[in-house]
């Protein structure tokens, strides 16, 4: 009879994007169970993975009294479950599932941190969520930070003892499927198909950003940079995939006017699937403020794209300045440009740049390693018991 283990994340999206495939992988050794808010999509998401799903009504936003009410929830589930590991994502599913693992007694208890939203918090809400990182960590039996750096952000911030903290692998929580995303998937008849769709032409190099459109993920300075570049270069557009979340950290007023109103900057709102923007562009530029380990720089790299990406914890581990792309600091519209019109103008440098960048992702972020990376810690702990 197999072993329980329970995946929670606070909306299922997470367990789509950023856990796509691997707990059907996990069900043949576990019996998997996926926690998460939004019913529906979390039905959806257990059918298309095979495994079971427990619906938990958990919110993004600070909601002290829900967020008790399903702490305790929970709680009742897991001593009815009995499973062997609690294995959390996200924040809030953090603070709820490892505190009702711990009061149910559950022997592993794992969080892995894939970003710390906190560190663009301050004055009160800082602190709340301070101590909220802080109680995540001690009620865990161990925490898995997925960049070396996160790791070294949460010792400085006293979050946690290094002694309770691994890194699994190079970083990342999920890898990358580098046979799906591939440019071998598309033809070039494709690609200039969806070229034309959109309204670019044979002769535009095309920036991507992919992500979620706000301000923490330097949509601001993205916009304002290539406001610099276009009125330069006429040959360029900026093509931004993803949905717009306003009521939680938006852009400024400016950007959305320039987005709405710039003729060669795109919108696409969300797509399931991001390869074909990968395949027709030329670079990816990924300015966030903060991240874990950003999947979609490993996806870009994956399909052959040069990045330039912010000198943050996970970019930089995954983009090495010169080899497979170029970093900038962090908040700097200016740098941006720069770095842009360095990629338009040096034609040897970005044929380097893109040579390189699969190569290296395939070599360090393959999937079913990381797959197997997380089984054998799995393993590891059960062996501890």
């Amino acid at each position: 009879m197999k072993r329980k283990l329970v995946r929670i994340t606070t909306v299922p999206i997470s367990l789509e994007k950023l856990l796509e495939g691997q707990l059907a992988f996990m069900s043949n050794y576990f019996d998997v169970i996926a926690v998460s808010s939004c019913k529906q999509q979390l039905n959806a998401y257990g059918n298309k993975e095979g495994v079971r799903t427990y619906h938990l009504p958990m919110t993004r936003k600070i909601t002290p009294l829900k967020d008790l009410y399903c702490v305790y929830r929970l709680y009742r589930f897991l001593k009815k479950e009995k499973p062997v590991i609690v294995h959390t994502h996200t924040p809030k599913a953090g603070i709820v599932g490892m505190m009702a693992a711990r009061l149910a007694r559950v022997p592993i208890r794992l969080h892995t941190v894939a970003g710390l939203p906190l560190m663009e918090a301050s004055g009160f809400k800082r602190k709340i969520l301070n101590v909220v990182e802080k109680k995540t960590y001690s009620y865990s039996t161990k925490v898995l930070p997925n960049s070396r750096g996160l790791k070294e952000i949460i010792v400085e911030e006293g979050f946690c003892s290094a002694s309770k903290l691994e890194v699994l692998g190079e970083g990342s929580s999920n890898g990358i499927d580098c046979d799906y995303f591939s440019p071998q998937h598309f033809t070039k008849e494709q690609i200039w198909a969806k070229r034309e769709e959109l309204g670019i032409s044979s002769d535009d190099s095309v920036f991507v950003f992919i992500g979620r459109i706000v301000k923490d993920k330097g949509i601001d300075e993205l916009v304002r940079a290539f406001e610099l570049l276009a009125k330069e270069m006429d040959n360029c557009k900026l093509l931004l995939v993803g949905p717009f979340e306003n009521d939680l950290d938006p852009v400024s007023a400016n950007t959305q006017r320039t987005v709405n109103e710039h003729s060669s900057i795109m919108c696409t709102g969300y797509q399931a699937d991001v390869r074909i923007y990968l395949a027709l562009s030329d670079f990816m530029v990924f300015p966030s403020y903060r991240e874990g380990f950003p999947n979609v720089v490993m996806q870009a790299g994956a399909m052959e794209l040069p990045v330039i990406a912010s000198n943050i914890n996970g970019c930089n581990e995954i983009i090495e300045n010169g080899v497979n792309g170029l970093l900038v600091p962090v908040k700097d519209a200016e740098s941006i440009y720069r770095s842009m019109q360095q990629l338009l103008q040096d034609k040897k440098l970005s044929e380097e740049l893109k040579n390189n960048a699969r190569m290296r992702i395939v070599e360090r972020y393959d999937r079913l390693k990381m797959w197997n990376t997380i089984l054998a810690e799995y393993e590891r702990q059960q062996a501890n018991l």
